[in-house]
């Protein structure tokens, strides 16, 4: 993947400017409430011209403090919403967001929710969002039936396969991040965690805890493994340690008889295998992502953590850039990660 890289910090980025009003056309109560009052009804409420009201409602200058509040005070008597279809005719903005998520199951992916819902309440926007259970042909329909009902921006937890039918999406200017994996074929966005330098970590740890024969637990393809397994070799060359052909792509069948003392798992399905394993024989186990109950096993799991809320925030915030104008070339920002010893 050709995109810029970056790193970001753990703290929460500052909010970034832009971004549209949120709010969708809810009926109001006028008289017996059965008529929406539009803003003409306010106009005549508050004793002011049309142009007043749409200037207040849309945040625009040139309307004094004192006249601004009668407007205001209209708008609440009357129950006024700003018909959004309108603006979106006026605009070509519709102030929505479509969130992807491979499996509502896995918590991570629902904190990368929470980040990212913080960011699009801050800016105004709605989000919509919907899960693809693993399967790619479900997460193409779930896209384009986002990007056909005209949402602003798209954030993607892709599921394994290409990714080319957002290719004209993206063309025709739908700001597309994708979220703890990179897309495949076509080029946009993505924020992940620091897999590689969690590796690297995480043998690192288990070296100075003496361990020399030392395994990796992950799936055999998919991003999230070949990264993990890239910086696990790296970290073994690294602290010039032999690599047994097999232990490199360990399955948990193979955990009691691999000849390794210790095992780098690379998520949390993993990680419970090897502690399933771990209940026969003595192994030493790092995770690759927190999980509950960590600390409370015996031994308690030693695992390299990162922050989904904070992953999600980052991929609000730069797709916000992107709805306001910026356009830079792709990018690849890496979130950092830690080592929680155990």
């Amino acid at each position: 993947m050709s995109n810029q890289l970056e790193t970001v910090n753990h703290s929460h980025p500052s909010p970034v400017s832009g971004g549209a009003v949120s709010g969708g056309a809810v009926a109001g109560d006028v008289g017996r409430g059965v008529v929406r009052p539009t803003m003409k009804d306010v106009a005549s409420r508050a004793g002011v011209a049309l142009k007043t009201v749409s200037r207040v409602v849309n945040g625009e200058p040139g309307v004094t403090p004192e006249t601004a509040k009668r407007v205001h005070d209209a708008i609440d008597d009357l129950g006024f919403r700003r018909n959004e279809s309108a603006r979106l005719l006026r605009t070509g903005h519709t102030a929505t967001l479509g969130f992807i998520t491979d499996t509502w199951a896995d918590p991570d992916h629902a904190a990368v929710y929470q980040g990212l819902e913080s960011i699009a309440l801050e800016h105004g926007f709605l989000l919509y969002s919907g899960s693809t259970a693993s399967d790619s042909d479900r997460e193409e329909r779930l896209a384009l039936a986002m990007c056909a009902r005209r949402v602003d921006g798209l954030i993607i937890i892709p599921t394994p396969g290409a990714h080319d039918y957002l290719v004209s999406e993206i063309e025709a200017g739908v700001a597309t991040v994708f979220v703890l994996g990179p897309p495949e074929i076509v080029t946009a966005d993505a924020v992940l965690p620091d897999e590689r330098g969690g590796a690297r970590a995480a043998v690192a740890h288990l070296v100075d805890q003496g361990h020399r024969k030392i395994g990796f637990l992950g799936a055999p393809t998919g991003h999230r493994s070949r990264t993990l397994r890239a910086g696990y070799l790296e970290a073994m060359t690294q602290a010039g340690l032999a690599v047994d052909p097999a232990w490199p792509t360990l399955d948990a069948e193979d955990l009691p008889d691999a000849g390794v003392t210790a095992v780098f798992c690379a998520d949390q399905e993993h990680t419970q295998a090897a502690l399933r394993a771990a209940r026969t024989r003595s192994l030493a186990i790092v995770g690759f992502g927190d999980f509950e109950l960590a600390d409370l096993i015996s031994p308690p799991v030693t695992v390299v953590r990162y922050d989904p809320v904070l992953i999600g925030r980052t991929a609000g915030e730069l797709l916000i850039r992107r709805l306001a104008g910026d356009q830079t070339p792709p990018r690849r920002i890496e979130v950092p990660v830690s080592l929680i010893v155990r």
